[in-house]
């Protein structure tokens, strides 16, 4: 009874947990790949995950005055897809694919104007959206000792980098199809107890994009003046850039407490400092850069689970979630609550659940490393939820 927690409230709750929090800290972290699939019974094991996140998040203020865009971060899915095949007692391997980091944001017409205020060119970002997609393959080999087990886990994975920022002046692609990185863990489990303690490691990945920047209509008289050359709408000019997305650590641990009951929590540290700016050249306008100036991501869940019936089982959890703006953005710490709920049906098991994320207050400044324009938000929410189905053989 107790391992049934694991396998059902543990997942949903913490997956919830850390998908709702992404929404206004943590950076630009959104799925992880799903290696748990590695510990589930059976010769074969297929997991189909999808979570929804709503940030209902916009600027309270800017250059000190009320703002009136409203929301600027859209919502967004976050897929995920696990297939495991065990060779042996000892031997299991997993492929995954997930889309680990991504953001979207829409400015308003009043978020807009400062920004074009600061610009000697009186361009502004009118929206910015990027997204990452990850295909791994991670192998977990196990020995059986006196007293519990150890598991030794390790594999690469393959990602993929898209960037697009529509400003006044044109629109800006960019592009990497892929770039290699590794994940290496190891965990120690007494089943009998559901006790689980597990490090995991994942590399960071640099990025090196090429793509283009479309003239707009606005762009093209400004851009004629600046370089000195007719440029007309609608041209094309070649453009590279180059960002680091971070490498992190996890400490998960979990165990059982009394009969039907499971405690459990984790500890993730996220390198976002590697990530100061994202730099990028357009021919005929040289090199220009985004800032972030993140600080380091501390993510801490701690939660707790039950059985219900031999069918049903559930579970509640809370995370904290260190915001990572430093002032060249708005990135904030938020606080998750939690809530799944595991229902096996037929051959396989449903696992649901739903989260609400309090997002505390913050501020940018204007700088010359850091923003464009002064601005606030006050407490904002996020909501999130998740559905997963695992099909075990």
């Amino acid at each position: 009874m107790i391992t049934a927690i694991f396998r059902t409230g543990l997942l949903t709750a913490v997956t919830l947990a850390a998908a709702a929090g992404t929404a206004g800290a943590g950076g630009f972290g959104r799925g992880e790949a799903d290696t748990d699939i590695l510990y589930e019974d059976g010769t074969a094991a297929f997991r189909a995950k999808t979570t929804f996140v709503a940030p209902q998040r916009g600027y309270e203020t800017i250059n000190g005055a009320a703002a009136t865009d409203g929301k600027t971060l859209d919502s967004y899915f976050v897929p995920s897809l696990g297939v495991m095949a065990r060779m042996s007692d000892n031997l299991a391997c997993a492929g995954t694919y997930t889309q680990p980091f991504g953001a979207s944001v829409e400015y308003g017409a009043q978020a807009q104007a400062a920004d074009a205020a600061a610009s000697a060119t009186g361009n502004a970002t009118v929206e910015a959206k990027f997204r990452t997609h990850e295909y791994g393959l991670t192998c977990a080999v196990r020995t059986e000792l006196e007293r519990g087990r150890v598991t030794f886990l390790g594999g690469v994975f393959v990602q993929s980098f898209d960037y697009t920022e529509v400003s006044r002046l044109g629109t800006l692609r960019l592009k990497d199809d892929s770039e290699l990185g590794y994940r290496l863990g190891a965990a120690y489990e007494i089943p009998d107890i559901a006790l689980r303690a597990e490090m995991m490691y994942r590399s960071q990945v640099s990025h090196d994009g090429d793509g283009g920047f479309t003239v707009s209509g606005a762009g093209a008289p400004v851009l004629s003046a600046i370089t000195g050359t007719v440029v007309p709408a609608g041209l094309e000019l070649p453009a590279v850039g180059a960002g680091t997305l971070p490498q992190s650590l996890e400490l998960s641990l979990q165990s059982g407490i009394a009969p039907g009951w499971l405690a459990f929590g984790s500890v993730k540290w996220t390198d976002w400092s590697v990530l100061p700016t994202l730099d990028y050249t357009i021919t005929g306008l040289g090199p220009l850069s985004k800032n972030f100036r993140f600080r380091d991501g501390w993510t801490v869940t701690g939660g707790v689970g039950h059985t219900f019936t031999d069918t049903i089982s559930g579970a509640v959890s809370l995370t904290w979630d260190r915001g990572v703006g430093t002032g060249a953005d708005i990135m904030t710490d938020s606080w998750t609550v939690g809530l799944g709920t595991g229902i096996k049906a037929g051959p396989g098991e449903f696992r649901v659940g739903g989260a609400v994320s309090y997002l505390t207050s913050g501020s940018q400044q204007a700088g010359a490393t850091l923003a464009d324009y002064n601005a606030t938000v006050g407490s904002d929410v996020a909501y999130g939820a998740n559905v997963s189905y695992l099909l075990k053989f």
